[in-house]
């Protein structure tokens, strides 16, 4: 198996950890901060056995956790690893400097990947003499529950690297797609933009609560998204198929949206928006409900595993 290094050791670094150890993969972990690897996992121990009560992983927690060691020095870390996953400051200088470091470092063959959610490719790697072997995959949090991964490349990337990565990722269990083009957020962030944007304009302009446009998603639209993508569900939705739909709705929906415009979120908006959000969850309650999500969320993967070993 690949050996794995993990850099930075917050919750996505932790998450990546687990990714690779409980695909069977050695990991290093390491972090600049003095004693962060070693707390680290601790944490990663205690994430392993709620996987682990869900079904989510086959092994022990401590034969999983056995796979992870941290590192001294982040030259320490790569020395032998086949792959890194890098998870520092989102910040364009401070990704700079890490990925000189790393390309300095690392085996010549070693893949170098990014789980930045906002930086593209070319804006910190392009410096780096090995800048083939160097590209974006951005997870979505947290990413030992939810499988989605974006491969970023930049013009200069291998193709041969993120055909690698590809693989990589693909037999660690997540599911990754690929960007063809080097785009601002990616595509999942797009996606979650334009959904959010017009979710904040539709409660600014009156039309409806933050809690009733939540369950609108929720005990909507997120049923169908919980096992279809857009294009399947509105392939499904009319009896020609993609043609017919775009056809019979294409027309109407693009004139409703022409013209929509919606303003920052700021001032009075954003205190509003606030306000009835902690009208059903304090403050106080914000970590409790985070876990309460990723229990939801290993719940639901759980479910459709299990669906789809049963349709084969």
């Amino acid at each position: 198996m690949e050996s794995i290094a993990v850099i930075g050791t917050g919750l996505i670094g932790r998450a990546w950890a687990m990714v690779f150890a409980r695909a069977g993969h050695p990991v290093r972990l390491f972090d600049q901060a003095p004693g962060a690897a070693d707390k680290a996992l601790e944490l990663i121990r205690e994430a392993l056995v709620e996987t682990r009560r869900f079904g989510l992983i086959d092994e022990e927690p401590d034969v999983v956790l056995a796979r992870i060691r941290p590192a001294a020095s982040l030259a320490e870390a790569v020395a032998d690893a086949d792959y890194v996953q890098e998870n520092t400051s989102e910040r364009e200088d401070v990704k700079r400097e890490v990925f000189s470091q790393l390309d300095a470092a690392a085996p010549a063959h070693c893949i170098l990947a990014s789980s930045t959610s906002t930086i593209q490719t070319s804006r910190f790697a392009s410096h780096v003499a090995g800048r083939h072997r160097c590209l974006v995959a951005h997870p979505v949090n947290p990413p030992h529950v939810v499988p989605i991964v974006e491969l970023s490349p930049a013009p200069f990337t291998s193709p041969e690297v993120v055909e690698r990565a590809r693989v990589l990722h693909e037999r660690a269990g997540q599911v990754p797609i690929l960007v063809r083009k080097e785009v601002e957020g990616f595509i999942l962030n797009r996606l979650q933009a334009a959904l959010l944007i017009e979710s904040w304009r539709l409660v600014d302009e009156g039309y409806v609560s933050v809690e009733d446009l939540d369950k609108t998603i929720r005990d909507g639209l997120g049923l169908r998204w919980a096992f279809m993508g857009p294009f399947e569900t509105i392939d499904l939705n009319a009896p020609g198929g993609v043609a017919d739909y775009a056809q019979r709705y294409g027309p109407h929906l693009y004139r409703m949206m022409q013209g929509v415009t919606s303003r920052p979120w700021e001032g009075e908006l954003v205190t509003r928006v606030e306000k009835e959000r902690r009208e059903h969850m304090a403050h106080e309650e914000h970590a409790e409900r985070e876990a309460w999500r990723d229990r939801r969320l290993m719940a639901l993967v759980a479910h459709k595993r299990a669906m789809d070993k049963d349709e084969g």
